[in-house]
């Protein structure tokens, strides 16, 4: 074979950055935008509609995540073995209809429903795209590639915060759960259309791009695995330590996210006063600042292949912020610095952690495995704006931040206790391959 001939990641074209990555980016955006608009729906209306106290409201927000276990196994595995194309299309239909009759509900308990349903629905979103993303992109662009998927989080909340802000100013906060739904149909006209698979299948793609991408990602699959695993089980890849600190790391780390996002709206509310549609203009600069945290952080770890420092950092800088959010309530502007501080970190260490597991398991077991990362991590999600909601409940909102901030903190050490092997140049972690031969 002449491997003169063999292009590099420079000499090939890369169609894949402009006509993959935006159809996921916007999937997942209009994803959150139904996770998170009952954040701005609650001091909009809501609540007083619908006599929500504020550990109802956090379990409204939070019940969510428990149906968001379901699916994410299971999404993991047709990604890999089926289309994850498919998968989504369907999801979108869901999350239209859902969102809708969000809009229609009379009580409380058709909410805690309805939000479950929406859980089930896009559980196996992230999952997917992931594992679309891992079949587009070698290990030298995936932290990059990771990092703007999932830099939905700052760009729907920045398209959220005041779309939601006017459409409850201007209508009522039925109107923001009907017309955002509404949005999730046209969406699927542009997935449909759009997106594949993998490049096999793609008929847009040069051969020079397409084959690069076939044996560059097929000789990373031969370095991590070293043998066949296509039989691995699931259960030999939860036997693993590594695998539960990921756990771990993932459900201390969306404690934070989601307590900090879904109670964002109610705390610049009584921070400062404002009305609805003044609070959403201020909710777009921490996600403003979320763009910028993930970019330099996801850059600095490809630059350096340093995963571990790239995630603890960022946890880090997020538990302070949250911290100082309330240690300095008592200046409105430095406390709002605070919160757009924690916002800069928000989502910074998501695009590098999710390049772990591509690195530690092989692709017949990458899909599995990051959904059972992201669904028991993400019984966070659920504890976090629960737990704030009970802490105001019976203490104050102050004693809810400080629960967040220790959990972030918590996430960090986490992210410290993880073998030097999960970094990028180093050499794939053995035992997680059980067909491994040994001398």
């Amino acid at each position: 074979m002449n491997m003169t001939s063999r292009p590099t990641l420079k000499d090939i074209p890369r169609q894949r950055w402009l006509r993959i990555i935006p159809p996921i980016l916007i999937a997942c955006i209009i994803s959150y935008m139904d996770r998170v608009n009952i954040a701005f729906a609650m001091p909009g209306g809501m609540d007083a509609e619908l006599g929500i106290s504020a550990t109802m409201a956090g379990l409204a927000g939070g019940i969510f995540f428990i149906g968001y276990l379901f699916l994410q196994v299971p999404g993991g595995k047709i990604a890999v073995h089926g289309s994850g194309k498919k998968f989504i299309g369907w999801s979108l239909v869901a999350w239209a209809v859902i969102s809708v009759l969000t809009g229609l509900i009379t009580n409380q308990y058709q909410l805690l429903v309805l939000r479950f349903l929406l859980g089930v629905a896009e559980g196996g979103m992230l999952p997917v795209v992931l594992t679309m993303i891992s079949n587009w992109f070698p290990d030298a662009e995936r932290g990059r590639a990771n990092a703007i998927v999932i830099m939905f989080v700052p760009i729907a909340g920045i398209i959220t915060a005041p779309l939601s802000g006017w459409i409850i100013t201007i209508l009522d906060w039925r109107w923001l759960f009907i017309i955002e739904g509404l949005l999730s149909v046209v969406v699927l006209v542009l997935w449909a259309y759009t997106v594949y698979d993998r490049p096999q299948e793609a008929r847009w793609i040069s051969e020079a791009e397409k084959n690069y991408l076939v044996e560059t990602l097929a000789a990373e699959q031969k370095a991590i695995a070293g043998t066949e695993v296509k039989n691995a089980s699931l259960g030999a890849v939860l036997s693993d330590k590594t695998m539960w600190q990921l756990i771990a790391l993932n459900f201390f780390y969306q404690t934070g996210i989601y307590g900090y996002t879904l109670w964002l709206p109610t705390i610049l509310k009584e921070l400062t006063h404002s009305s609805m549609g003044q609070v959403g203009m201020l909710a777009i600069l921490p996600y403003v600042g979320a763009i910028a945290g993930m970019f330099l952080f996801s850059s600095l770890s490809d630059r350096t292949g340093k995963r571990k420092l790239f995630v603890c950092l960022p946890l880090i800088g997020f538990a302070l912020c949250m911290f100082l959010s309330v240690a300095l309530k008592n200046n409105v502007w430095l406390a709002y610095a605070a919160l757009v501080g924690c916002g800069f970190f928000l989502q910074s260490a998501a695009g590098v952690f999710w390049t772990i597991p591509a690195r530690l398991f092989s692709a017949e077991m990458a899909g599995g495995a990051r959904g059972v990362i992201n669904a028991l991590g993400n019984l966070g999600g659920f504890c976090g704006p629960y737990a704030v909601g009970v802490l105001i409940t019976l203490y104050s909102k102050d004693a809810g931040v400080y629960c967040l901030a220790i959990s972030l903190a918590l996430a960090a050490l986490m992210a410290l206790l993880l073998p030097a092997k999960c970094d990028a140049g180093a050499a794939p972690l053995k035992t997680l391959n059980p067909h491994k031969r040994t001398a």
